[in-house]
């Protein structure tokens, strides 16, 4: 022990830049745990990068693995996230994350949902009427015979993360689970952001989710809205500034 602390204090001495990345401070304000729940063709790998961004200001980070198979199923994946946290959280969704968090945000755990680029649907909505009620000029969306999506591979970069570079899109493309349909066709039966405040970020370039259904969607809930030029991908592309937001939500909560 006195060999750890010891190594500690020359860290901080020699590189505090580097003492403070091994030692996150402390939140002691706001809400101090925040769930990541990622949306359709990527999983929890793709919250790296605000994981980094949140863990080094202090913040219990949790990710949620999506299975993609029900909306029943991403939802209580979601809850029983929520449910292991000690004290307020803040519920974060992409994509499609975003129906899912509206339904597990009624926990009272929930002090706050963060929507990115995300679905913020009403009762009886679902992701893909709302998706559909705005479409794009081209969908790059496929279906394997048992009904499962995924992203055409040769048209993931230019759809889903334009801003970011081939290299890492190809590996993204390649790796990406794909959803049942059923998951994206059943309405919510809940709307969390009607009782809790909401965040919203739109991503102006996004390709993939229309930026004028986010603005109207979180308009509609009355979100706090940031609008990020970034592709849907926007938490990969942009996390600090993403980060940012949630932040702000966290120390919101009472």
């Amino acid at each position: 022990m006195k060999s750890i602390k010891t190594a500690a204090l020359a860290l901080a001495v020699l590189a505090p830049g580097l003492a403070s990345a091994a030692f996150p401070d402390v939140v002691v304000s706001g809400a101090k745990n925040v769930v990541l729940v990622h949306g359709a063709h990527v999983d929890g790998s793709s919250w790296r990068a605000i994981h980094d961004q949140l863990w080094i200001r202090g913040y219990k980070v949790t990710v949620v693995q999506q299975p993609h198979t029900s909306l029943d199923e991403d939802v209580a994946a979601a809850r029983e996230a929520i449910d292991s946290q000690d004290g307020p959280v803040v519920l974060v969704g992409h994509d499609s994350g975003g129906a899912v968090i509206s339904i597990a945000g009624v926990s009272g755990k929930v002090g706050a949902l963060v929507y990115i680029a995300a679905i913020q649907p009403e009762i009886g909505e679902s992701v893909s009427e709302l998706a559909a009620s705005r479409p794009l000029p081209s969908s790059a969306v496929k279906s394997t015979r048992d009904g499962r999506l995924y992203i055409e591979p040769a048209r993931f970069n230019d759809v889903f993360a334009a801003d970011l570079p081939p290299n890492r899109t190809n590996f993204m493309s390649v790796a990406q689970p794909k959803v049942a349909r059923a998951a994206l066709d059943a309405p919510v039966w809940a709307a969390a952001w009607r009782g809790k405040p909401s965040y919203a970020i739109v991503a102006t370039d996004d390709r993939f989710l229309n930026p004028e259904l986010q603005r109207w969607m979180y308009r509609r809930a009355g979100a706090r809205v940031t609008e990020i030029k970034a592709s849907h991908s926007l938490q990969l592309s942009q996390p600090e500034a993403v980060a940012q937001v949630v932040v702000q939500a966290a120390l919101n909560v009472k």
